[in-house]
């Protein structure tokens, strides 16, 4: 029942941030077509060697990592193009705030852990950090919409990034046969290896962190020219241009 459960919402989560994504992002039709033909090809990609067994393989090097740096190194790639990187910035930050509010779908964690099909501190500080996040982005949502409270909406993202990167840590120091494990609780992380979980860390995971990313930069930009003397420069410039 809980895989059945976790079929619906990760490929529910999926279609909804592909979507957001395609629908919000300033770029030319042929774009989006590309971009979400480039997704359906990456989910695609992550789903066959889960299948196969392929990302249980952990030495000499996780498989899993592979997965999980490929959408960050492309992201980080594509910024290199002035036209994405604008596109990427112009963003509603509300909107990247509030899918952050499905995971607190992370309590199928927990379902997962007294089902014995993961162990260790995992489970505990993954479903727990998701969940404190994505109950967090309801309120932040407003306020992001409002464009109020800067500073709580940098905090938060913080916390969930530091989230994201905590669960990624304790994922493969939690792996069974992984020579970075440091955790020996069986069955580990096994379940995130496993059709539906491992489109979390395959897939959902990376586009958290990229979404985590260009509202950082999105608040860093608002602090800069929000100050006065910045405010004044960037009026200036714009007068020039």
């Amino acid at each position: 029942m809980v895989d059945f459960l976790g079929t619906i919402v990760t490929a529910a989560l999926m279609v909804v941030v592909v979507n957001a994504l395609v629908v919000y992002l300033e770029i030319g039709r042929s774009a989006k077509l590309a971009l979400a033909a480039a997704a359906g090809l990456w989910i695609g990609l992550a789903a066959a060697p889960s299948a196969s067994g392929w990302l249980a393989i952990s030495t000499p090097f996780p498989i899993m990592g592979i997965f999980v740096a490929t959408p960050l190194v492309a992201a980080a790639i594509v910024t290199a193009w002035p036209g994405a990187r604008t596109a990427l910035m112009n963003l509603p930050t509300p909107m990247m705030v509030g899918l952050n509010f499905f995971r607190v779908f992370a309590v199928l964690f927990f379902v997962l852990a007294s089902q014995g099909r993961l162990a260790g501190p995992f489970p505990f500080f993954a479903g727990w950090g998701d969940i404190i996040t994505g109950v967090l982005a309801v309120p932040l949502w407003f306020a992001a919409a409002d464009g109020k409270h800067a500073g709580a909406t940098m905090a938060w993202n913080l916390f969930g990034t530091a989230d994201l990167v905590l669960a990624i840590f304790l994922g493969v120091t939690s792996a069974e046969g992984s020579p970075l494990q440091i955790f020996t609780a069986p069955p580990g992380s096994a379940a995130m290896q496993q059709l539906p979980w491992s489109f979390v860390p395959t897939v959902l995971v990376p586009c958290w962190l990229i979404l985590h990313a260009v509202i950082w930069a999105q608040l860093r930009r608002h602090t800069r020219f929000s100050h006065p003397t910045n405010a004044v420069a960037f009026t200036a410039f714009e007068r020039e241009q």
